[in-house]
């Protein structure tokens, strides 16, 4: 799982947003399944070089949000509810796609050419 993911500290998202959304697209795109285990806050947290505490918040939102279950002795694991899932998959998109849209407009790149650039990033 570790290795999808990508934190850039020169972002100007903190560090537990960047975790945070980047699992929640895993979970959506199936990357993680329902019911797998997450490695230890203190793994993550080695892993990135970031505080533990960081880690946590980020867990603790997923948690929150029904993302994942954590039990006392046990690992944190992807929630077994996967209706969320389905309901999620466009509107993480829609953050991106409109950043996409506003550097497309203010480079004046015209929308068929947008289209094509996708197109050809796409099957790389």
């Amino acid at each position: 799982m570790l290795e999808f993911i990508n934190v850039n500290p020169n972002s100007g998202d903190p560090i537990y947003k960047q975790l945070h959304e980047q699992i929640v697209r895993l979970i959506v795109g199936g990357q993680i399944a329902a019911g797998e285990e997450l490695p230890s806050v203190r793994k993550i947290a080695d892993h990135f070089a970031v505080n533990p505490m960081t880690v946590s918040r980020a867990i603790g939102q997923l948690v929150d949000q029904g993302w994942l279950e954590r039990r006392r002795g046990q690992a944190t694991r992807v929630a077994q509810n996967t209706t969320q899932q389905t309901d999620q998959q466009e509107s993480l998109l829609f953050k991106a796609i409109d950043q996409l849209i506003q550097q497309a407009k203010q480079l004046d790149v015209p929308q068929a050419t947008l289209a094509e650039l996708i197109k050809k990033r796409w099957e790389l």
